[in-house]
């Protein structure tokens, strides 16, 4: 990596303005990417993201904004996708330029729907990058309390540890700690599986469960995840490390978690359609519930919570019967 990358973050929400205003803190200049020309017009104008954590003010002089995705990936050394996994794979459909000798970080916690692949390996498999130059940005950290600079932890997992190191110090603040990891594959399925049992805390929340049950729920969510990544990517790893159990406690509990709040109004009878309608946000744990359902049909590994979420977001159905025979599966 080089001594001075230029970097670039690509993605117009929440996320991506919270990645963006902690690389600000270190780096003179921050590509970025937005699809929207109208934000971009905006946030020159105005100094924040119209739509997203909009409190967070940036200085103009450090961004380099467009809405042309070539001409971002064409400046940047590193770039760093935070697109929902859900859009990711037309977004990049936009791109006529190779890249295959970017170092690329994602920080989208979910699996490319139309390859069933997480997006590390959608890149690799699809797009001819090598592991080395592929990491991840995993939490616990919600972009709202980035932006409120409250004390906040990321996990920078690559193969190429130097390149985790020198990520991390690009991020790392006053507010920002990080730490590096060499499980690339397993903190990208733990970040996409929490935002699955996170729906599964908020059903609960919503069907009128109490404390005692959500914590059961979540000491079981946390062995399910186990054994679906050791399923997928067998290696040493402490699944009570912050990466895994500190993400999924923080999405699992949290009032700014959107899979948590999608789920609350499962619960409390809306459908999926009306949900997604009501929520400005995407719910990643919505469309990564179906890609971990399908993969484990093949795996095999023991997994109740992921199995009654599916069963109500995509069978339709009902949330307090499939509840009911989940009191029973847990322990």
């Amino acid at each position: 990596m080089n001594q001075n990358p230029k970097i670039a973050v690509l993605g117009g929400g929440s996320w991506a303005t919270a990645i963006v205003k902690m690389l600000c803190e270190n780096v003179e200049e921050v590509g970025w990417y937005m699809r929207n020309q109208d934000a971009v017009d905006y946030i020159l104008e105005n100094q924040h993201n119209p739509n997203y954590i909009s409190s967070a003010q940036f200085n103009l002089d450090q961004l380099r904004l467009t809405s042309s995705i070539n001409k971002m990936i064409e400046y940047a050394d590193i770039l760093i996708f935070a697109i929902p996994s859900a859009f990711l794979k037309s977004e990049l459909d936009k791109v006529s330029i190779d890249f295959s000798d970017k170092i690329i970080f994602s920080a989208i916690k979910g699996i490319v729907p139309e390859t069933g692949l997480i997006v590390g390996e959608h890149f690799n498999k699809m797009y001819n990058v090598p592991f080395e130059n592929i990491g991840v940005i995993s939490g616990p950290c919600h972009a709202e309390e980035v932006a409120m600079e409250r004390l906040s932890y990321l996990t920078i997992a690559c193969r190429d540890m130097k390149k985790a190191q020198q990520l991390g110090e690009y991020l790392s603040s006053n507010y920002i700690k990080t730490k590096i990891s060499d499980d690339i594959i397993g903190t990208e399925y733990a970040a996409m599986l929490k935002n699955i049992f996170a729906i599964a805390a908020g059903m609960a929340h919503g069907l009128g469960y109490g404390d005692n049950f959500q914590a059961v729920l979540i000491s079981n969510s946390i062995r399910e995840m186990k054994r679906f990544i050791r399923k997928v990517h067998k290696m040493k790893r402490n699944i009570n490390n912050s990466a895994y159990l500190g993400d999924l406690l923080v999405t699992g509990y949290s009032t700014f978690s959107r899979n948590r709040m999608f789920g609350n109004m499962i619960g409390k009878g809306y459908t999926v359609k009306s949900a997604m309608m009501e929520m400005s946000m995407i719910a990643e744990g919505y469309y990564a519930t179906k890609s971990a359902y399908i993969l484990n049909e093949k795996n095999k590994a023991k997994t109740p919570i992921i199995d009654a979420v599916y069963a109500i977001l995509y069978q339709n159905k009902n949330p307090k019967t499939v509840f009911k025979k989940l009191t029973d599966q847990l322990d």
